[in-house]
């Protein structure tokens, strides 16, 4: 019998893929394509929905063609940048503007109007966010206010707004199912972390008509067919890429941790079915819903971590290749007393400070180009141990960190979050592991293994494990530059 196997439409921030999957997790095929970025303003960052729909397209259709066609292919899981905004004609299926990303900032005015009039202490208590751009109901507003078509929208009831995993499932289906997963739907600030569906108050409070919101459904099982592959096939498997990731690392029972360096830097904590109340600035948020029930994790998210590698390469151009950034860190025995402060778009957890921008600290004739790349990933180990001390004040100590993503293939870099947070570190075999975790939640909603334990039994591989070996006075004064570097931004 042929194996079935598995399409993953992973659509994230820089760049969408598609990925094959066998049921034992085996990886049989990947095809990417660049997105553009618009940064019309400083502060905004869009992107276009039709090219990602278009990319998303180009890169699965490689990817059935290289499984032997549509027929092979047993089931569809979608993962995808969270918080990002897409507003579309429900008629049509076309886009009334640009996507708004999660990392746009132009709502911040808004989000303090809403704090000076006392909105937030309830806001986080119901949703377990805070009032920040970050977040995509203010986004939604921000789209209603300013651009007309999608005024005209929502005035014919024809305005659909959805994440971007909804707005895949949209196209996929021919306009069919206009759903988001209880993960990505956790991330607007119109879901209450254990309500079923769409809160009235928060949709009147941000301005967000319900009727143009998506239904909210489980993370695994049926959300509809796709015929554009030449075949129907299921899909099967929705999730934010946060939360497919930490599936994908088998973060599966409470106080397992783990944390993606992708173009941010963000880690949970699995919090099982107790909907987590941060009192330090973290995030409740829903890591899965399967069959009705919800299991939880408590997040912080850290704005700008690979894109700063991006940025030293595109825009200052001290590197030519993201991965030159390791051999230069190796090159120089310290930072030279240089500190870099990635606060490029604000900082996120657990300051959360919008208005915040980057700084380069500490420079002298002694430092050169490898000293400010040194500083540059250092500047993500600093950021990952504020967020350890954060995630101890809210009771949810790490005992080890699991890391994944694009930059945890950097073994300097692993080895320097393990030194400056005091911890193992363990990384997978196999770094993809968001793709890896809507895989395995496309398995479940297939019917393709019973579970997600079974899943992570059958699918996940071996790690490596990085031991903390800095000396404990380098460290503290390690952690007190940036302290002071922080404190002047």
């Amino acid at each position: 019998m042929t194996e079935p196997l598995i399409l993953v439409l992973d659509e994230g921030t820089t760049s969408t893929r598609a990925m094959l999957f066998t049921p034992a997790g085996e990886l049989r095929g990947t095809a990417q394509r660049e997105l553009t970025q618009h940064y019309s303003r400083p502060g905004w960052v869009e992107h276009d929905a039709g090219e990602i729909w278009d990319k998303t397209v180009a890169c699965a259709r490689e990817m059935v063609e290289r499984a032997g066609g549509a027929g092979r292919i047993a089931a569809i899981g979608v993962t995808n940048q969270r918080e990002t905004v897409v507003a579309w004609d429900r008629a049509t299926g076309e886009p009334l503007a640009r996507a708004l990303v999660w990392q746009d900032r132009r709502t911040a005015a808004f989000c303090e109007e809403l704090r000076a009039a006392g909105h937030e202490d309830a806001v986080r208590e119901t949703t377990g966010l805070l009032l920040d751009p970050y977040f995509s109901a203010t986004k939604m507003r921000w789209l209603l206010d300013n651009e007309p078509a999608v005024a005209e929208a929502a005035r014919a009831g024809r305005l659909a707004f959805g994440t971007i995993e909804s707005w895949l499932v949209f196209r996929l289906t021919d306009g069919a199912a206009h759903v988001s997963d209880a993960g990505n739907a956790s991330r607007t600030l119109l879901l209450p972390l254990t309500g079923a569906t769409w809160d009235s108050g928060l949709c009147d409070l941000f301005g967000v008509p319900p009727a143009a919101l998506p239904e909210v459904v489980d993370s695994a099982g049926q959300f509809g067919t796709t015929a554009l592959f030449g075949a129907w096939i299921p899909i099967c498997g929705l999730a934010g890429d946060q939360q497919a990731a930490t599936i994908g690392q088998g973060c599966l029972a409470p106080g397992e941790t783990k944390a993606t360096y992708g173009t941010g830097a963000f880690v949970l904590a699995n919090k099982g079915s107790d909907a987590p109340r941060s009192r330090n600035r973290l995030l409740g948020t829903v890591l899965h819903q399967l069959g009705g029930r919800r299991c939880y994790a408590l997040e912080g998210s850290v704005f700008v971590a690979g894109s700063l590698i991006q940025w030293l390469r595109d825009s200052l151009q001290m590197i030519v290749r993201a991965d030159e950034s390791e051999e230069l860190a190796r090159s120089v025995e310290d930072n030279a007393g240089v500190v870099v402060v990635p606060a490029l778009s604000g900082l996120g957890a657990p300051h959360w400070r919008a208005e915040a921008r980057g700084a380069i600290t500490g420079l002298s004739f002694a430092a050169t180009r490898a000293h400010v790349v040194r500083a540059a990933l250092e500047a993500i180990s600093h950021q990952t141990q504020n967020l350890a001390d954060a995630f101890a004040a809210d009771g949810a100590e790490w005992t080890e960190l699991r890391i994944d993503g694009g930059m945890s293939a950097n073994d300097w870099l692993a080895q320097d979050i393990a030194d400056i947070t005091a911890l193992p570190v363990v990384r997978p075999d196999f770094v993809e592991t968001t793709a890896l975790g809507a895989a395995m939640l496309a398995a479940v909603g297939a019917g393709l293994h019973g579970s997600l334990e079974q899943a992570c039994a059958a699918m996940i591989g071996g790690t490596r494990r990085f031991e903390p070996a800095m000396a404990n006075d380098l460290r503290k004064a390690r952690l007190a530059a940036w302290e002071k570097a922080l404190a002047a931004v």
